[in-house]
């Protein structure tokens, strides 16, 4: 897709200095621009760059003024960052706006479909299955039976959504992310072995809930595993059966979380934190990457370490923890003093 910048001035209600009909077709960096490239200027420290990038057009906010020649074309707006951010949402919008049905893929013939749909190739949308508007099924997705779709989602390519799923309106789901698989659920037999336990509940996404690519997140036992409105999950995160994620909580890459805890609203969770089964997680809890949370967490709590201590505690910890090697020789000292007096 090309642009020229008398376009991009009009989407950003920005002001030109140098050639409006100039085209651009690629996004870069200032310091990496080259020719045909959209960059932009907001923080002061990049500005020596602007004399030399090669891009064709760089977004600039009204109080820059050039010191020296430039090559660039400017757009002169109130806010360069945001303007650029704005530009990119747009951007998106246009790449990603498809329509149509592809061939060959499989619709069942009783599922349901709203309008401005896309659906890729070699997708499989399953009986009773419910889409809304402008949904857009990428290539390779596989949704279940009785799976119900809101408004304004993306499914990117092999995204799976096993039965059942119910996902709410403007949900993105990544690739390899798998919905509704079976919880984690065996009974012990008398010799040694596990019988599997059926998984009869399902999965819900409420509104705005992001989910990162090769994601899982299991099916209920019983009733339903819930992600509430606003939810963002990183990638290469595992949601066990009955887990309850409260509004706008975010949950950084490799985090496991076992069956059946909640964890409250506007929580920040980390990379890599374990979280055990059957706890309650408050709301605006604060966990640091790594940890490790083996019991119920109060309201506004910041942890760190495994098992996690309260923040402020491990970091007095931490002190004595990396001195010990000098703490043990000190002691060996005194003990050897001690046996010479």
């Amino acid at each position: 897709m090309k642009f020229t910048a008398a376009q991009i001035a009009g989407i950003l209600n920005g002001d030109i200095e140098g050639n409006p009909d100039v085209e651009v077709f690629k996004l870069s960096k200032i310091e990496e621009g080259t020719e045909g490239a959209l960059t932009f200027l907001a923080n002061p420290k990049y500005k020596p760059y602007i004399y030399t990038t090669m891009a064709s057009v760089t977004i600039v906010n009204k109080s820059f003024v050039p010191e020296h020649d430039i090559s660039t074309t400017l757009i002169k707006v109130e806010d360069a960052y945001q303007s650029f951010s704005k530009l990119l949402e747009y951007y998106n919008q246009v790449k990603m706006n498809k329509v149509g049905i592809e061939q060959p893929s499989f619709i069942s013939d009783t599922a349901k479909y709203g309008s401005d749909v896309y659906i890729g190739a070699f997708s499989y949308i399953g009986e009773n299955v419910s889409i809304g508007n402008n949904v857009k099924i990428y290539p390779n997705v596989y949704i279940g039976d009785n799976v119900s779709i809101g408004d304004n989602v993306t499914l990117f390519s092999g995204a799976k959504v096993y039965s059942e799923t119910i996902i709410g309106n403007q949900c993105v789901i990544h690739s390899g992310v798998v919905i509704g698989a079976d919880g984690f659920g065996f009974a012990p037999n008398e010799d040694g072995s596990y019988a599997k336990v059926p998984q009869t509940g399902n999965v819900i996404l409420e509104d705005n809930v992001d989910i990162g690519a090769g994601t899982t997140i299991d099916r209920a036992t019983l009733g339903s595993t819930i992600l509430r409105k606003g939810v963002k999950i990183d990638n290469q995160i595992q949601i066990a059966h009955n887990v309850e994620i409260g509004e706008n909580t975010v949950i950084a890459a490799q985090t496991g979380i076992a069956g059946s805890t909640k964890i409250g609203k506007n929580c920040m969770i980390g990379g890599q934190v374990g979280i055990v089964g059957h706890i309650v997680i408050g709301d605006r809890v604060r966990v640091q990457a790594q940890s490790g949370i083996a019991r119920n967490v109060k309201d506004d709590e910041v942890l760190q370490g495994s098992p996690a201590l309260a923040y402020a505690d491990y970091n007095k910890s931490y002190v004595h923890f990396k001195n010990l090697p000098k703490l043990a020789d000190t002691i060996t000292k005194i003990e050897k003093k001690l046996q010479n007096e």
